[in-house]
């Protein structure tokens, strides 16, 4: 979503890194350029204007004129004001010492709200809580059923009374789910195409039935400044208390994301990044700005991994590394791992995370299938082909090209990147990288 944004600022920034003094006409050239990377980004025009003002005042003290590397300065002062403007710090929700904490969902029909209380839901199961959902969409044809169909694959029970009162349903359920022992209830209400009187009239009615702990505000980042008037329309009818921005993995120009905070004063909370159920993440305003200025995303990344790789199967795998005893079955083990952290956003989405990758992501040419053909060469070797690759000769080469419907030649090259890498594994710690396969540079 960022990526124009992010070329802009980025080209903009890199053109001050390199003076060894900056002139005020320099300062104004790049808050001209920021001014119309923000307002091409969607970013409603009065928070632009804040926020360039901001930046200038800044850029024009002692920090940066006195400075040996002002284009540096100018860089940590307008990450810092992207951080601000997206809220400072994150901020999670309230969890209540008497459970069950209960979450109210609102927002417009199509903004993705039923499928972000699935995600949601999964998220707190995953957090080791044990959460609920009641359906309050009356209104949406089959939105009751789409509620239904998340929880059965996320194993969470729904609660739902059909087409009955939606205010009385939303009581009932959290009294149905208080009984279970549940300690999280998320109640998806109704939205409409458009906020009208009787929508906000059901929402209150239905927020002073279950008393939430956090009302969340649902917002599809790909409607621009259409969600921040969203959001200024729900915050004078319901006092929410954070937003969830959804689709922000779209092609969409990204101002919703910038300016909410500043427009509504509600933080944003969660952001989904892709369709599947385990795409939510917390929001982090501090590390979205690095990802938006290209400075890459260590902690999201480390955090992923985290999620990723078991503590007994890293310490297994640097013992081996240790041993010089990296297989193919290891290789890939370790391939299946990575695509799991992309969470769908591909290579290019996880590389662009590494600081000093960023935008050089773009230079690359990330090849999905070239993992899927690796994955298809190695399940075609025997279990002892894939210990030792030593055992592959010629015959066997051709058997393998053929059970894996790629060529011989195929073969021979993931053979010989293997080796390199099983080589390059033999080296780490010594500050060298390994080469991921499917990767080339431009």
């Amino acid at each position: 979503m960022f990526d124009s944004l992010s070329d802009r600022l980025g080209a903009t920034l890199d053109g001050l890194k390199g003076k060894g003094r900056l002139s005020e006409d320099d300062i104004n050239t790049a808050m001209r350029e920021i001014r119309l990377a923000l307002l091409e980004a969607d970013v409603n025009f009065g928070v632009v204007k804040d926020f360039v003002a901001r930046v200038r005042e800044r850029a024009m003290g002692a920090e940066v004129m006195d400075s040996l590397t002002p284009g540096q300065q100018v860089v940590k002062i307008v990450h810092e004001e992207l951080t601000s403007l997206m809220g400072e710090a994150g901020t999670k929700l309230s969890f209540s010492n008497r459970p069950p904490t209960v979450i109210l969902m609102a927002g417009l029909q199509g903004s993705g709200k039923t499928t972000a209380s699935g995600k949601l839901a999964r998220l707190m199961a995953k957090q080791k809580r044990s959460p609920a959902l009641v359906a309050c969409d009356i209104h949406r044809p089959a939105a009751i059923q789409q509620l239904q169909t998340l929880g059965k694959s996320l194993q969470v029970p729904v609660f739902e009374r059909g087409t009955a009162d939606p205010v009385e349903t939303a009581a009932w359920g959290v009294e149905q789910a208080k009984a279970q022992g549940r300690d999280v209830v998320i109640v998806d209400t109704a939205g409409r195409l458009h906020i009208d009187d009787e929508m906000m009239d059901e929402l209150v009615r239905i927020k002073k039935a279950v008393k939430p702990h956090n009302v969340l505000l649902v917002l599809d980042s790909m409607s621009g400044q259409d969600a921040v008037a969203t959001a200024e329309a729900f915050s004078e009818a319901v006092d929410y208390d954070g937003v969830i921005l959804t689709k922000l993995d779209g092609d969409a120009r990204g101002g919703a994301a910038l300016a909410v905070r500043a427009v509504t004063g509600k933080p944003i909370k969660f952001v989904s990044v892709g369709e599947k159920l385990d795409q939510l993440e917390e929001f982090h305003p501090d590390r979205m700005a690095s990802r938006i200025l290209g400075m890459g995303d260590v902690m999201s990344l480390i955090e992923r991994a985290q999620d990723q790789f078991d503590e007994d199967e890293a310490r297994e795998m640097e013992a081996k590394l240790r041993k010089a005893d990296f297989t193919l079955e290891d290789f890939l083990g370790q391939l299946r791992q990575v695509r799991k952290m992309t969470q769908g956003q591909g290579m290019a989405g996880l590389l662009g995370m590494i600081p000093g990758v960023g935008r050089q992501v773009k230079n690359m040419k990330v090849d999905e299938r070239q993992i899927d053909r690796i994955e298809a060469i190695i399940l075609s070797m025997t279990p002892a082909e894939r210990r030792n690759h030593r055992l592959i000769t010629g015959s066997r080469r051709r058997r393998i090209a053929a059970g894996s419907g790629t060529s011989v030649q195929t073969v021979n090259q993931l053979l010989a990147q293997f080796k390199q890498v099983q080589k390059m594994m033999k080296q780490v710690g010594k500050g060298k990288m390994p080469q991921f396969p499917g990767i080339q540079r431009r």
